[in-house]
């Protein structure tokens, strides 16, 4: 149980890192305020792989350190971009212990097997995918991917299986933002009246050029019924630099954005911080400005083990994005994709956080809590399953809207479970058995296609 934390009954989250904590990093010891700030550095400075990490770190870390890390890079499902804004900010007296190395940089001393049940595409999103680029899963909204790149790599990524670049465990079809190759994705939005709503993901929104980004806006705006965009970036939280710095990309996202405001449309930026740790006052200087320019800014978090899975740390975030203007909207239940066990939480964690965060600040603060049905049945508040068997960690959801007549099932992480569960886990033929009783308690008679549908999903009989 969550121990409850007065702490947050300050104003600490009014405060904001403004030293010039780079200069700690060995290779950046010279680098000045300005060029710290230009985003054009940064996306130079990134480091990118473990040839970099040694170098920019030098002797700041010890050699099991950079071991541990290699090893974890050849475990991972991901390869490795980390922003100097971001590397800086990690502790490396403490890296083991630190939240942005844990989302960033993973060490093969911290990583666990994979739970049988993982999916690679989690939430089945080329399943419902129409054409290329384009999930379309509920009716109003579709989720556009015009590229498969990002400033930063993200360990916990639901999308390891195509971002990020080729590993050692994973061969990808990733892609480049290419104008000629969005038509098809354009030419499907036009033809179905229904879509009112567009997620520009990828990748990264930050990644499209200032031509990209202007292309995408107003083909979308000039669509009549499509009434709102969003822009879905983690660039706010990993180089805000670029908000402040660079001109060109800003007044194409701000031409998108007047636009959009002229026709009665609405054109905001999703973002995504996971930490209180993420923010300082180069945050804030960013938010200042999409401020001043009407730019409504929400974020969306992920609930990791050892990164934010806290009352105290929630409470500060929360009331941090608050204070600059950036409204929380979403902390999703981590998706059970490969080479992340060890950042995934339980469903109860996210219930228990959620519930110690209501009567902490204003209720449109207050990020919904959810999770992303395995499977594609879109996102679910962290309560509302049909059944959770806390014991064995299986719980089992409905999207009758979404998918109707299915279900869905999501599983806590073994190794979070008492000793008699993770026993029954490791023999195949009780697991079995578990799923069935908990699919049964919901709809002993679901039907032969449904029950086959997930019988395929997690690749075992449930006859």
């Amino acid at each position: 149980m969550l121990q409850a934390n007065p702490d947050w009954k300050t104003t600490a989250h009014r405060e904001f890192r403004n030293d010039e904590f780079w200069r700690e990093i060995p290779a950046w010891k010279d680098v000045t305020r300005e060029e710290f700030g230009d985003n054009w550095w940064q996306a130079r400075a990134s480091v990118c792989n473990l040839k970099q990490v040694k170098e920019t770190l030098a002797d700041r870390v010890s050699d099991e350190l950079i071991a541990d890390i290699e090893k974890g890079l050849s475990l991972a499902p991901m390869n490795i971009r980390i922003t100097p804004y971001v590397f800086a900010l990690i502790d490396w007296d403490n890296p083991e212990d630190d939240p942005l190395r844990m989302q960033f940089l993973p060490l093969a001393s911290q990583m666990l097997d994979d739970h049988p049940f993982y999916l690679a595409d989690s939430l089945s999103e080329d399943e419902d995918a129409p054409v290329n680029m384009l999930t379309h899963r509920y009716p109003d909204k579709v989720l556009f991917l015009p590229l498969t790149t990002c400033p930063v790599y993200c360990s916990y990524c639901t999308r390891s299986r195509i971002i990020g670049g080729s590993t050692d465990t994973v061969e990808k079809d990733t892609y480049g933002a290419n104008i000629a190759r969005w038509e098809p994705a354009f030419a499907y939005m036009r033809a179905n009246p229904q879509i009112e709503d567009v997620v520009i993901s990828g990748g990264d929104a930050f990644n499209l050029t200032a031509k990209q980004i202007r292309h995408i806006g107003e083909t979308l705006l000039d669509i009549p019924h499509i009434r709102r965009i969003r822009y879905a970036t983690k660039g706010v939280a990993i180089m805000p630099m670029k908000i402040t710095h660079d001109e060109k990309w800003m007044d194409s996202l701000l031409a998108v954005h007047k636009k959009g405001h002229a026709l009665g449309k609405q054109v905001v930026i999703h973002t995504h911080f996971s930490s209180p740790k993420e923010i300082t006052q180069w945050t804030k200087d960013a938010m200042d400005r999409l401020f001043s320019e009407n730019v409504l800014v929400r974020n969306q978090a992920v609930l990791q083990q050892g990164v934010n899975n806290s009352e105290a740390v929630m409470i500060q975030m929360a009331r941090k994005l608050a204070f600059l203007n950036i409204q929380s909207y979403y902390v999703y239940i981590h998706d059970m994709v490969p080479g992340c066990e060890h950042l995934r939480t339980t469903v109860a964690e996210g219930v228990e956080i959620e519930k110690r965060l209501r009567g902490t600040t204003a209720g449109f603060n207050i990020p919904t809590f959810v999770c992303d049905a395995p499977g594609g049945g879109g996102k679910r508040h962290v309560a509302s399953y049909e059944y959770y068997d806390k014991e064995n960690g299986i719980s089992v959801w409905r999207a009758p809207n979404v998918k109707p007549g299915e279900l869905f099932l999501y599983f806590d992480p073994i190794h979070k479970l008492s000793a008699e569960a993770q026993k029954r886990w490791a023999d195949e033929s009780q697991r079995i058995e578990m799923v069935k009783a908990a699919v049964n308690r919901v709809n002993p008679d679901l039907g032969s296609d449904e029950r086959k549908k997930l019988a395929q999903r997690l690749s075992i009989p449930l006859a």
